[in-house]
């Protein structure tokens, strides 16, 4: 038995916020929305993908955002990635540095804390 790979995140938001998820995750983080499954798309939520990068951010009843849960992007122009999220008023923070990477914290619409990473000079991932 071996595990191949990460088909897709799943991440949760609350009912009737779709419009929000797609101005971050498609409008300010630049991934396509693709159409979801008819039998799965009355649910709710919204599925971003672009190649093999797949976010789906379905409804969850009782939501409560992932604070320390979280999923990490590697990304080229951090910079560029955080003014975009500052000057759209999405939360950024910073933690402790991590060998080989510039990072960064962006919090979506709902609270759900994602890891930006952008591998410095020192890194051979």
């Amino acid at each position: 038995m071996r595990i191949s790979f990460i088909d897709h995140v799943q991440l949760a938001m609350p009912a009737g916020r779709e419009d929000e998820a797609r101005a971050f995750y498609q409008g300010t983080l630049g991934i396509p929305e693709q159409a979801k499954p008819a039998h799965l798309a009355k649910r709710g939520g919204a599925w971003f993908e672009r190649g093999t990068l797949k976010v789906h951010v379905g409804v969850e009843k009782d939501f409560r955002p992932a604070t320390k849960a979280h999923v990490a992007f590697i990304v080229e122009g951090l910079g560029e990635l955080v003014a975009r999220c500052k000057g759209a008023g999405y939360r950024v923070t910073t933690d402790e540095p991590l060998e080989g990477f510039d990072r960064v914290y962006i919090y979506d619409p709902f609270g759900n804390r994602l890891e930006f990473m952008e591998p410095t000079n020192t890194w051979s991932g």
